[in-house]
């Protein structure tokens, strides 16, 4: 099942953005083929498969890249994909012989897509850099912190998975669809730093209209406002708000049974700090439980803050079943939702090469080739 069933991915190992696009091509339905390395070659791919989540649904096989039949081999591989993803540094596959050139003469419909930090040119495009550096070219950890204070890294769900993977698994899906009208294949070069840039559109016209500051801490939504931040409970956790809306906020200091009179006015910006006084007192009174059984049923743009852990067991998450258990690990469960078509999580994550043979075998090669394919150096179980 699955809106993308029916369509071949071959995923080249690497660790972050790409799986992660991976995945979400994966519990849509695509049949994704991992060409694993023979074994983890440096730290950050040498975790145990069973918990990493982004593997899901795929299967595997094994390859030495820098072997002398690796081109061949991986090519044969590239002939029957209907797309392709690979996050190495630009010009690493070319010298592999597996370059878009090279894998487009092989299969004019495949849809090559690319996923870098900088992108595939450019001053920075052969430099190394993580998230936190992808980010911040992008000039969102800039705007992301307390007034007066440095920047605060968001995880790395902005540039990593955000504006890059999620980028990358929306560009390979619209390649796809273009690709079935035209019959031809084309690159998907998926930068993070663009990525990034993309998510915080909405920011360039709130620039361009004097309606954003560049300092931190002082924006509506960026906690500047009393009634758009976090706030410590009674017990030491907390509760989220942000009732922007003249109605929500009124409904907002409702609940916390407070006199409108006594507060200075919503966008009274010079008493801002009066009014978190006000409101931070208030929600210290009682504990994060409690206030959420104040907020029952209220329109107050109320949440409590809640931890990963306790983010599954929530009963909103559980009634939409929201998180799924894979090979013991509880994780996100596949999204969007499609009425028709929906999408799931087929299988754990795969050791490597495991599911590899029966792969080859759903992707048409036959019992001779694909014992020619192991013998040049493919890996499968």
């Amino acid at each position: 099942m699955g809106p993308l069933q029916g369509i071949r991915v071959l995923e080249f190992e690497a660790i972050g953005p790409g799986p992660f696009a991976g995945m979400l091509l994966a519990d849509m339905g695509a049949d994704v083929l991992v060409i694993d390395r023979p074994a983890a070659a440096d730290l950050g791919l040498k975790r145990e498969r069973w918990y990493d989540v982004m593997m899901r649904g795929k299967r595997s096989v094994t390859l030495d890249l820098k072997g002398k039949n690796a081109p061949e081999v991986a090519l044969e591989l590239v002939s029957r994909s209907d797309a392709l993803i690979e996050g190495f540094r630009p010009g690493v596959m070319e010298r592999l012989g597996l370059g878009p050139e090279a894998a487009l003469a092989r299969n004019p419909k495949l849809v090559y897509g690319r996923m870098t930090g900088w992108g595939q040119d450019g001053p920075l495009a052969a430099r190394a850099g993580h998230d936190i550096n992808y980010i911040a070219l992008a000039g969102v950890l800039h705007a992301v912190g307390r007034r007066g204070e440095a920047p605060v890294p968001p995880l790395n769900v902005v540039g990593d998975f955000g504006g890059g993977g999620m980028l990358l698994g929306f560009g390979v899906a619209c390649a796809l669809l273009e690709a079935s009208r035209s019959g031809k294949g084309q690159v998907v070069d998926a930068a993070m730093v663009e990525g990034a840039s993309l998510l915080a559109a909405m920011f360039s016209g709130f620039l361009a209209t004097n309606n954003w500051s560049e300092e931190r801490g002082v924006n509506i939504l960026d906690g500047g406002a009393p009634w758009y931040d976090v706030y410590e409970t009674k017990d030491g956790k907390y509760v989220s708000i942000g009732a922007i809306e003249a109605k929500f906020y009124a409904e907002l200091v409702s609940r916390l049974n407070l006199r409108s009179e006594e507060l200075p006015g919503q966008y009274e910006r010079a008493r801002w700090p009066r009014m978190r006084e006000i409101f931070a007192r208030a929600f210290r009174a009682r504990t994060r439980d409690e206030w959420c059984r104040v907020f029952e049923g209220s329109d107050a743009c109320f949440a409590p803050v809640l931890t990963f852990s306790e983010s599954r067991h929530h009963a909103h998450n559980a009634a939409r079943q929201s998180f799924v258990e894979v090979a013991g690990v509880a994780q996100p469960a596949p999204a969007p939702r499609f009425s028709r078509t929906p999408g799931a999580v087929r299988r754990a994550p795969p050791a490597r090469g495991e599911g590899g043979l029966a792969a080859l075998s759903d992707w048409g090669f036959s019992a001779s080739e694909v014992e020619r394919l192991r013998s040049a150096g493919l890996g499968h179980k």
